[in-house]
């Protein structure tokens, strides 16, 4: 019988420290610390968030190998975001993973953030169905918003993003704007449930092709809260549910929009979603109804939206068979190419 290849997943983009052990495509433990020190400051402070993955990286490793029954001498290889994401955040997590994997000799695999998310589907799963390639995959988080044609798990081409603000950084912001406390992405989705979507309307950017533009709809909503505050000093508390739920509409509606001509242009109705505004009950609910037009949908569990070590780990395994390993001159990058 072949043996096992386990591979231990670090991640440090942003501000959740997380580790994750991975024995072939199975998830043996997934372990994530949380900073709840920014939600104060309505926003992530990258120096605030360096020092805690600091305070949180040694422990959250050890608890991760701890929970998944192994030793370290069973680590086949080390996996780490590099990037894209907060550099200091990011410096923590590679500096550790190259420490790591030189004291025990083991080979460092750097792995991209956004491709992470979306491999994040392949984790072994008895209750979900995986995507085969090629596929097409909505990636939408606070900092990106891609659509990528997945030929393999080593190639994929971004076919349409945002030219300026992301999607997730669209619901925080007109979160922030209804005075909301961050991260408000989630308060929106949690909150439009009670209301009426189709209350007020907001402008919708043109675009052409498979592209995405987001800051002319916060202007409208910033805008249309401005001029009606003016006539009424109390209008946000008293429309607080139709707002929430007629912002996240429009978001979701520019969204499918674009993943429908998407499908049209490629001939691809394998579709998934990935990044942390997967998580938004509405827009899993519109990739669903896609199923009724012939559509063959894939969404991940709750717990591999967000960002998460796991993700990391099954890309690691992917450029493991693949042999691509690092040396000790891997840098973490803020901003980094596909």
């Amino acid at each position: 019988m072949a043996a096992h290849t386990i591979i231990l997943g670090i991640e440090s983009s942003c501000d959740d420290t997380s580790a994750s052990v991975l024995r072939d495509f199975e998830i043996l433990s997934n372990v994530t610390a949380n900073q709840s020190i920014h939600e104060q400051y309505g926003g992530v402070v990258p120096e605030l968030a360096s020092r805690s993955h600091q305070e949180n990286i040694v422990p959250v490793v050890e608890a991760a190998i701890k929970k998944a029954g192994i030793s370290f001498a069973e680590i086949d290889a080390i996996a780490f975001t590099q990037g894209p994401g907060l550099l200091g955040s990011l410096v923590v997590g590679s500096s550790f993973a190259k420490a790591f994997a030189l004291a025990l000799n083991k080979p460092l695999i750097p792995v991209h953030h956004m491709k992470a998310h979306i491999l994040a589907h392949f984790i072994d799963d008895k209750n979900k169905q995986k995507p085969s390639f090629p596929f097409l995959c909505l990636t939408v988080s606070g900092g990106h918003t891609q659509i990528v044609k997945v030929e393999s798990a080593s190639k994929m081409i971004v076919i349409g993003k945002t030219i300026d603000d992301a999607a997730g950084e669209a619901f925080d912001k007109s979160a922030k704007m209804l005075g909301l406390p961050y991260p408000g992405g989630p308060l929106i989705d949690k909150y439009a449930k009670f209301g009426d979507s189709t209350k007020f309307k907001f402008s919708k950017p043109r675009i052409d092709g498979l592209d995405f533009s987001f800051s002319g709809l916060k202007t409208s909503i910033l805008y249309t809260i401005r001029d009606q505050v003016k006539l009424n000093p109390v209008f946000v508390e008293d429309n607080k549910y139709d707002l929430c739920a007629s912002i996240q509409l429009t978001i979701i509606q520019i969204l499918m929009d674009k993943i429908e001509k998407a499908v049209k242009e490629t001939g691809i109705k394998q579709v998934a979603i990935a990044g942390g505004v997967s998580a938004n009950s509405g827009l899993r609910k519109a990739l669903e109804l896609r199923n009724e037009q012939g559509w063959q949908t894939f969404i991940p569990k709750f717990e591999y939206c967000t960002d998460n070590a796991a993700m990391i780990a099954i890309t690691g395994k992917y450029l493991f068979e693949e042999k691509q390993f690092a040396n000790q001159m891997v840098a973490a990058k803020a901003r980094l190419e596909w």
